[in-house]
């Protein structure tokens, strides 16, 4: 698939959704419904484009200069009629068409990550304030699916500081999912029954990092006093604590008591003393393995030993820092910090937008050939760059060969060994005063 067909599946998928606008603007009978220069299709467009310049500057770019381009301000009273949805669709229809292809197990990683908007202390939902330094902030939490493989978000969910929940988020975008079959990498977050059940019952499979101490799941079973383990756990779960049941849950690897305030979907919470206790079974396999020396990791994986054995299972844990970098050029390369508004569903928009013109640009670049050389690394395609082509080729500004000519000659050398100690300090909401010109 060249870029050219990309593009085309997206532009294809952007007017499908303004075919029917109506369902996603706010005034269904009033909005969009006279012909004007910024026509829905062409606001989709615009919003999925942007970068970080400031509006005048986009709309400087987009109308070339023209005489006859909108103001800001018709921009911005535009967008505000436009449901978030509408950018989700484009987003959902965009990775259904692109993701189709392709008959394989998907390796996808879960996580999610804070996103700092403009202060609003009215906003309740998303308003977090300090007791330290009497400073306050409004964050959202984007949940999102990554595909380890491909490199391309395959679903998301925003939700505001004060009501995230992750659990709920994965639970969500696994249980709406049409991929037909796929491994979830999680983090030690994701350590839940409810989680894992969940994917069981999608028909997908689950490797998730959980805590190595004596805390968590692993604190409840039985398990060999090494080092290093690979022990298969079929767990029956009940919510009933009846005098039968108590004798069966002293086997602490084959049953496990759910308390009723506990999250479980697949077990009532409440049930009379007359009914029968009911079960629920997880099948996984519990794997202890050195990482570093005299460092080690504790995983839940319900792989088959013989396909994934342990050797195997240290490649699937190492691909999780996709997603972290992932994360990095999602804010910083394609702009994700830089927002156009201070509205909240304007900036979900955005986000939208954002995932939308970095899965096109990973799936442009990803079928970009890189000319093989003797040298020191392995070279790969500089993602900032490739980003900058990716927009022309989006706004049709430039030819698809010369442009993809100079995504393969622009190139960043990989270095796998090396290690930079994490910089966890924050970083406040970029205004709208100082913009890239």
């Amino acid at each position: 698939m060249n870029s050219q067909q990309i593009k085309e599946i997206l532009l294809c998928e952007i007017h499908e959704v303004s075919i029917n606008y109506e369902k996603y603007c706010n005034d269904p009978k009033h909005d969009f419904s006279r012909k004007r220069k910024l026509p829905f299709e062409l606001m989709l467009k615009n919003i999925i484009g942007m970068g970080s310049k400031s509006i005048t500057n986009e709309l400087i770019d987009i109308f070339q200069a023209s005489g006859e381009m909108p103001s800001a301000s018709a921009f911005v009273q535009h967008r505000t009629k436009i449901k978030t949805e509408a950018l989700k669709a484009v987003f959902d229809g965009f990775m259904s068409r692109i993701l189709a292809s392709a008959d394989k197990m998907r390796i996808l990683a879960v996580d999610g990550s804070d996103i700092q908007i403009e202060t609003n202390p009215k906003d309740k939902t998303s308003h977090i304030s300090t007791s330290i330094d009497k400073k306050s902030f409004n964050l959202l939490h984007l949940n999102a699916l990554y595909d380890l493989e491909e490199h391309v978000y395959t679903d998301a969910i925003i939700q505001a500081a004060k009501s995230q929940n992750e659990h709920g988020a994965l639970n969500e975008m696994v249980d709406r999912s049409e991929i037909p079959k796929a491994l979830v990498i999680a983090d030690r977050g994701y350590e839940s029954y409810n989680d894992m059940a969940h994917i069981q019952e999608k028909g997908w499979f689950f490797l998730i990092r959980i805590k190595d101490g004596r805390n968590g799941i692993k604190m409840g079973l039985e398990l060999p006093r090494r080092n290093e383990f690979d022990l298969d756990v079929s767990l029956k779960l009940t919510r009933k604590q009846t005098n039968d049941v108590k004798k069966l849950l002293k086997d602490k690897n084959h049953y496990r008591y759910i308390a009723s305030s506990a999250t479980f979907d697949f077990l009532p919470s409440h049930s009379k003393k007359s009914e029968q206790p009911k079960f629920y079974e997880i099948n996984f396999r519990i794997v202890r393995f050195e990482i570093t020396p005299g460092n080690y990791e504790t995983i839940l994986i319900s792989l088959d030993v013989n396909k994934y054995p342990p050797k195997e299972l240290k490649r699937l844990y190492a691909l999780r820092w996709g997603r972290e970098t992932s994360f990095r050029d999602l804010k910083y390369t394609v702009g994700m910090l830089n927002f156009h508004s201070k509205k909240v569903m304007c900036i979900h928009q955005e986000i939208y937008a954002h995932l939308i013109i970095y899965n096109f640009s990973e799936m442009i670049t990803s079928h970009v050939a890189i000319s093989k050389k003797k040298r020191l690394y392995t070279y790969k395609t500089n993602f900032s760059v490739a980003v900058h082509v990716c927009r022309l080729i989006f706004y049709e500004k430039a030819t698809s060969p010369g442009l993809e000519a100079i995504i393969s000659k622009n190139l960043i050398p990989i270095r796998p060994d090396t290690h930079y100690t994490r910089k966890r300090s924050e970083k406040g909401f970029c205004g709208f005063l100082y913009r890239v010109a």
